[in-house]
């Protein structure tokens, strides 16, 4: 089984290890900004979840609109 890490640029498929020292730096800060991107993503999510809650629990406490 070969667990190299690769990286497709291009529609071609690449070996990290076999690239230049400065691509393989690109692709750490390509990592490193995609965890950065889900960190957000899943934040987003909480503070979502959040706001419905007290959009919800403010709905139940103003006066309701009379029909």
């Amino acid at each position: 089984m070969d667990d190299e890490l690769e990286v497709t640029v291009d529609g071609i498929s690449y070996k990290v290890s076999e690239l230049s020292q400065e691509a393989q730096e690109q692709v750490a800060n390509l990592q490193f900004v995609d965890a950065q991107m889900a960190q957000l993503t899943s934040q987003l999510a909480v503070y979502q979840t959040a706001r419905n809650a007290y959009q919800a629990a403010l709905q139940q406490l103003v006066p309701r609109a009379r029909q």
